[in-house]
């Protein structure tokens, strides 16, 4: 039977096949400059997310935008309730006026002036002091005496926080001349200053409620 004999190698030989080892190793090992092109991945979105998404951002945008005309719709209403508010009050205060001013006593001049000057600025008021004298002398000998209701107000003008307002008012007097009495319907033309604490700053109309000499 043949003998298969092992011829023993060489230390070239070995390490031959220890360098031939150790470089196919090194071939092997992936190098430090990144993962190889197999090694990438790309990554997908869902359609159905971008739109989400989409519409999302849309929704906030549309929600600042309409957010911004409530704000300016709330401002502008608060403006117009303000100033309606501010006419009624006007309209009030001189509708007070007038009805004291055609309310008059023969026997109780004094206290006609009080309402006249009542609520007016301080020029108005000596205006009515400087002719207090020269209504006595037409009422009392005349007998004077006029009651008054309220029919209408309403503002003509306003600038500035200035109010003018018209006021009709029924007036009923009777005097001397007229004991049955007479009915007529007499319109006050007020101006008000809003920024001084609605002070009456002129009135019109006053000697239209009273007799002609």
């Amino acid at each position: 039977m043949p003998t298969t004999e092992t011829t023993p190698q060489t230390g070239a030989e070995q390490s031959a096949e220890g360098e031939e080892e150790s470089t196919t190793k090194v071939v092997s090992t992936p190098t430090a400059a990144g993962p190889r092109k197999s090694d990438r991945r790309s990554v997908a979105i869902p359609l159905s997310t971008i739109i989400t998404g989409s519409v999302t951002v849309i929704a906030i945008v549309a929600a600042g935008i309409l957010g911004g005309f409530l704000v300016s719709a709330r401002s502008d209403i608060a403006d117009r309730d303000r100033q309606a508010a501010d006419s009624r009050h006007a309209e009030q205060v001189a509708t007070n006026y007038a009805v004291g001013a055609a309310t008059i006593r023969f026997d109780d001049i004094g206290a006609w002036i009080a309402r006249l000057k009542a609520g007016t600025s301080p020029q108005l008021a000596n205006k009515f002091d400087a002719t207090a004298p020269k209504l006595d002398d037409i009422l009392s000998p005349l007998k004077w005496t006029s009651t008054a209701s309220a029919i209408a107000a309403k503002v003509s003008s306003s600038t500035d926080g200035t109010y003018k307002v018209d006021v009709f008012v029924n007036v009923s007097s009777t005097n001397a001349q007229n004991p049955d009495g007479a009915q007529t319907t007499v319109t006050y033309n007020v101006t008000i200053d809003k920024k001084s604490d609605w002070k009456i700053t002129d009135v019109g109309g006053v000697n239209a409620a009273l007799p002609t000499k």
